[in-house]
């Protein structure tokens, strides 16, 4: 790894054993590296094994091949005990800000379990900590600490779950899906919330979601999943100014605008159903929905390859090679 390298993802593979010894390969051969100090986002519909991902660096659970090397170390080899001292540096912040607090639990104890299951610290210590936390997210220690989560709105509870992930001082924060399930106004609050905690703290972000005027907004780099494998990955102005996958296009093509004029052209759209994981096409597995398809995608699977310097694709007939 480089200096600028803090995770390394490497032929990740995440399979999962069904009912009557069938198998679902949820992720295939997914290779990718997040830079100290940038957002990369991970974009793709829903089922494309984008929170898979996000497990499988956790080691939630282990995944079934390849490597997640973090800070220089594969994480699936660790132990138990050296993945728990770990994960202090690593965090997540679930999709779904309320059933991801325990209800039971107070604020003040949900924020500090971190620290006490890594065994940071003495118990003023921790109290300090977490004040420092709930204050840093926009929440008053002294109204919201001795409350439990059903007395909070979800855009509180995703700034609670923020404090949580953010009081053991962590080098990359892996956020899957965290404004989904939040209204309009309350999704920009948690947006600008992230992007100050990245200023002040110096945090490195993998941001997940399926909202692609989000991820414009709030990432350095984008990358592209479909049906459990990449097919693009670029800077984000880049790949919105010239994406080079036609599944990247048909995304673009998908975003609302607020202009009625504007209207994507029947050619744009994605056409068709999305395909099982079950039994993925042949090849490429996006050839049964795209316009350019020709028999070399069904016979062979694209090659990952750098189009461009910092941009890459998994098509045998890129869009600008079209033009």
């Amino acid at each position: 790894m480089s200096p600028a390298e803090l995770l390394v993802i490497d032929n990740l593979s995440a399979t999962y054993k069904l009912p009557r010894g069938r198998l679902l390969t949820a992720v295939a051969n997914v290779s990718f590296t997040v830079y100290k100090g940038e957002t990369l986002g991970l974009v793709g519909e829903s089922g494309c094994g984008k929170s898979t991902i996000s497990r499988a660096i956790m080691q939630l659970p282990r995944p079934t091949g390849g490597s997640v090397i973090f800070e220089g170390r594969d994480l699936a080899g660790l132990d138990a005990e050296t993945l728990r001292r770990t994960r202090m540096r690593l965090h997540m912040i679930f999709q779904d800000p309320i059933s991801s607090l325990n209800p039971r639990r107070r604020v003040r104890d949900i924020v500090a379990e971190p620290m006490a299951i890594a065994g940071t610290g003495n118990a003023e210590d921790r109290r300090r900590r977490v004040r420092a936390a709930l204050e840093t997210v926009g929440l008053d220690p002294d109204q919201v600490m001795d409350r439990r989560p059903h007395e909070f709105s979800g855009g509180q509870c995703q700034r609670i779950a923020i404090a949580r992930a953010l009081v053991t001082e962590p080098h990359l924060v892996i956020c899957d899906e965290p404004v989904s399930a939040l209204d309009v106004s309350v999704r920009a609050q948690i947006l600008n919330l992230l992007e100050d905690m990245k200023a002040r703290y110096g945090l490195t972000l993998l941001f997940i979601s399926h909202d692609l005027a989000v991820v414009k907004n709030i990432s350095d780099r984008i990358a592209v999943m479909y049906l459990g494998r990449l097919c693009e990955l670029a800077p984000s102005a880049r790949l919105y100014d010239a994406p080079l996958h036609p599944y990247t296009a048909a995304l673009m093509a998908a975003i609302p605008v607020m202009d009625p004029d504007r209207r994507p052209s029947p050619s744009q759209l994605l056409a068709g159903d999305l395909p099982s994981p079950m039994n993925p096409p042949s090849g490429c597995r996006f050839r049964t929905r795209c316009p350019h398809a020709a028999a070399r995608c069904a016979a062979h699977e694209p090659e990952w390859q750098e189009a461009e310097p910092g941009h890459f694709v998994a098509c045998h007939f890129p869009l600008g090679s079209l033009a």
